[in-house]
């Protein structure tokens, strides 16, 4: 199959209201067939209900100010499609109407998968989909394709797969050459358009006219290689990983040592560039430090936080981080922000807090959620997807990281020169600045250094520049904003309703746990019909089945809700989506989980996650899912379902304990004791708070907790037996602390259920 494979790449080596202008009926369209009627009349009707102020997205303008051209993409609400929507190729979004249309046309399909904040996506819009000379070849050639990679990570996973499997890489822009039969036969991510530009020998188009030649020319072997390439992202996707014996200490101990082997002690994370605060494990070393004792997982977890929170990734002033870094030491940051990064990050500083008790990680976090609070919620108290890295600078032009980045003189307009002195200092404000001759804020020394070098107190400096951050923020919220993608997925909410729900415990604000509960709300009222959920909404729509991690992720929010409020509705909601879980994704012979149910569209493959990248595969989060389902309930299943998917993935995390990062804090789950942790109340909750302020204030991470109150529900015991016959003594608030359902003695003094719940279990040596 390589040499098919191998013999095709040496082939081809060689403001204002827009005026009312009409939509084309496709015909327009450079080298394309006219729109089927019912289209043309969808694209009408599209058109007459634009919002008002609508700018089309393209440089191909009517005199009117209207676009020249109008594609099926209009249609879509993805804001990534849309964004394709004037481009004049003739997009196609997946689905069997392009597939059919080329196989009645004999031709090739050309795949495009991207997101709507990708830097090098836009980048390759630009420079090929929005060149009328490329657009009339591929019109002529090619049946197009644009998919959103966050509306159907299943599409994207299947060809990804195949790229990588091509290539050695992968990334998007993903372009994907296939058959008729979506079997891919070529494949990369970003190619410059022509030859000869960026110092690439074979541009886009060329790429386009040899694959055509060879597609037409050498039919059986472009078959053979394609049915070749599919049997194999077949096998790779589908294979599970399993292992034959148990998962003991030892891959714990291993996770840690590759952590060790890898780390970078001057800048934290992973050494080398770029840098991804999802490429280190934080949360894991935490809770291997809580296991052994071992001081150096503790520091590689908060150097690595500290030189995070410390790099411009963070947004100093608006809060948040972006994507990654792009050198070594977390400076220059990939702009966009993604809701997943930011509710993960979240997690790990909220954690890191409750382990070490430093007040500045817990800043972090409540920086972290502010931002989300501000910018990234919508009017229904849900969560918005992403934040792009371009933004436009003061000449139009779209620029990466403009909204974000300043001069020393910005920064003194806003400031005056007093303020700006302190500014410039603390964040290291440099004339020629740091990237593309501006400044990205970042705080290379620390705030008492630099209090004394000015001659002010620290606690002076800092309520001067938290001042002198809102007055920043003001000011850059008049420049031209980011893109911002206002989809809402389930799965991303779930991990941000998880963030808000652990900071309501962690740092006893309710108001958090507000938030996660009207985000939580949404979703289950406006994307949940039959007992299934939706991947998405946008502009008052559903959207595409839900996948293993919309569930997954959702489950994990809801029991965090429940653990932060007390409420077993939540946990209601969790146990009916896993039964969901249970009956149509769950691999009942293997073990583990696949990313779309059995009775979901059908692609080449169907893949059983097996890989904990930028966010957590489904599996990893499911298999922790299932353990706090077992402590909680007592049901076995749970744990014997949660075992089968452990050990499901088990090679695969015996051999690249990195690779299954989220994994680990399940395992580590199974390898303890987990505290099983009730708190009865004589008249209300709120009664409980003494006792939830020592769990507050250490890291118990392997734990269950349910509240009980004299009002509660009796079928609360038969959803909880924990609870059953613990009841508040001698008219105070008890706890009772237990462990495999046998309990210490309930106690009313919150010192003595503080050390209760601080034992721990050490992880044995093998």
């Amino acid at each position: 199959m390589r040499a098919l494979i191998l013999a095709l790449v040496v082939a081809v080596a060689c403001g204002q209201d827009t005026p009312s202008a009409p939509v084309d009926d496709g015909s327009g369209l450079p080298g394309a067939e006219a729109l089927p009627d019912d289209v043309a009349s969808r694209l009408h009707a599209a058109w007459d209900a634009r919002p008002k102020g609508y700018v089309p997205r393209t440089r191909h303008l009517r005199p009117d100010g209207g676009p020249r051209w109008t594609n099926r993409l209009f249609l879509e609400t993805s804001p990534y499609l849309l964004q394709h929507a004037h481009n004049p190729v003739d997009w196609h979004p997946w689905g069997d109407e392009a597939f059919e249309t080329a196989r009645r046309l004999g031709r090739p399909v050309l795949l495009s998968v991207g997101y709507s904040t990708c830097h090098w996506c836009h980048v390759m819009e630009e420079e090929s989909f929005e060149d009328e000379e490329i657009a009339r070849y591929l019109n002529e050639h090619y049946v197009a394709i644009k998919v959103d990679r966050e509306e159907r990570p299943d599409v994207d996973a299947v060809y990804m797969n195949a790229v990588q499997r091509l290539t050695g890489g992968g990334g998007w822009p993903m372009t994907v050459w296939l058959t008729p039969e979506r079997r891919p036969f070529y494949g990369g991510t970003y190619f410059p358009p022509r030859d000869g530009d960026r110092g690439v020998a074979v541009g886009f188009l060329s790429l386009l006219r040899k694959l055509r030649t060879t597609y037409d020319e050498q039919p059986t072997r472009v078959v053979e290689a394609a049915a070749s390439l599919a049997e194999e992202v077949r096998k790779n996707l589908a294979a599970g990983g399993a292992t034959d014996g148990g998962l003991g200490p030892a891959v714990l101990h291993r996770a840690a040592a590759r952590a060790r082997e890898s780390f970078d002690p001057a800048h934290g994370g992973t050494r080398g560039a770029p840098k991804f605060p999802s490429s280190f494990p934080v949360r894991f070393l935490l809770r291997y430090h809580r296991r052994t004792g071992d001081p150096e997982s503790l520091r590689m977890a908060t150097v690595t936080l500290e030189q995070m929170a410390a790099g411009g990734i963070r947004d100093h002033v608006g809060g948040g981080f972006h994507r990654y870094s792009t050198d070594d030491h977390w400076l220059v940051p990939h702009f966009e922000k993604m809701l997943y990064d930011n509710a993960l990050l979240a997690l790990a500083y909220l954690e890191a807090y409750q382990v070490t008790g430093r007040a500045d990680f817990a800043d972090v976090a409540r920086e972290i959620l502010r931002y989300v609070a501000r910018d990234m919620t919508s009017d229904d108290l849900a969560f918005f997807s992403a934040t792009d890295a371009d933004s436009a600078a003061p000449d139009g032009v779209r620029k990466e990281g403009w909204f974000f980045t300043w001069t020393p003189a910005e920064i003194e307009a806003v400031l005056g020169a007093d303020d700006a002195r302190l500014v410039e200092a603390y964040y290291a404000l440099a004339p020629e600045g740091s990237f593309e001759g501006r400044s990205i804020l970042h705080t290379p020394r620390p705030l008492d250094d630099v209090a004394r070098d000015l001659g002010r107190a620290p606690v002076e400096l800092s309520t001067a520049l938290a001042a002198a951050r809102e007055r920043l923020y003001a000011a850059r919220s008049k420049r031209p904003p980011p893109l911002r993608d206002e989809k809402i997925l389930a799965a991303w909410n779930g991990l941000m309703i998880s963030a808000y729900a652990r900071a309501a415990v962690a740092l006893g604000d309710p108001e958090y746990a507000g938030r996660a509960q009207q985000a939580a709300e949404f979703v289950l009222a406006t994307m949940h019909r039959d007992d299934r959920i939706s991947r998405s909404w946008k502009d008052g729509r559903r959207h595409h089945a839900a996948y293993l991690d919309d569930y997954a992720f959702l489950i994990a929010g809801l029991l965090d809700l429940q653990d932060a409020t007390g409420e077993l509705v939540w946990l209601q909601y969790a146990i009916g989506f896993d039964d969901v879980l249970a009956a149509h994704f769950e691999d009942r012979e293997a073990g583990g989980f696949f990313m779309t149910s059995d009775d979901g569209e059908q692609l080449l493959a169907r893949e059983k996650p097996a890989y904990d990248g930028a966010e957590p595969s489904g599996n990893s989060v499911h298999a922790l899912n299932l353990l706090r389902l077992h402590e909680l309930t007592g049901k076995d299943s749970y744990r014997q379902r949660a075992m089968r998917t452990l050990g499901a993935l088990g090679a695969t995390m015996v051999a690249n304990p990195a690779s299954l990062s989220e994994m680990l804090l399940a395992l580590d789950w199974q390898l303890d004791t987990p505290k099983e942790i009730v708190i009865a109340t004589p008249r209300s909750r709120d009664e409980a708070a003494p006792f939830l302020a020592e769990l507050r204030s250490r890291f118990v991470p392997n734990r269950v907790v349910a509240l009980v109150a004299p009002d509660d529900d009796d079928d609360q015991n038969q959803l909880v037996p924990l609870i059953e016959g613990k009841a508040a003594l001698r008219g105070r608030a008890t706890a009772y602390v237990c462990e495999n359902r046998v309990c210490d003695l309930p106690t009313s003094d919150p010192a003595v259920f503080a050390r209760q719940i601080a034992t721990v279990r050490p992880l044995p040596s093998d």
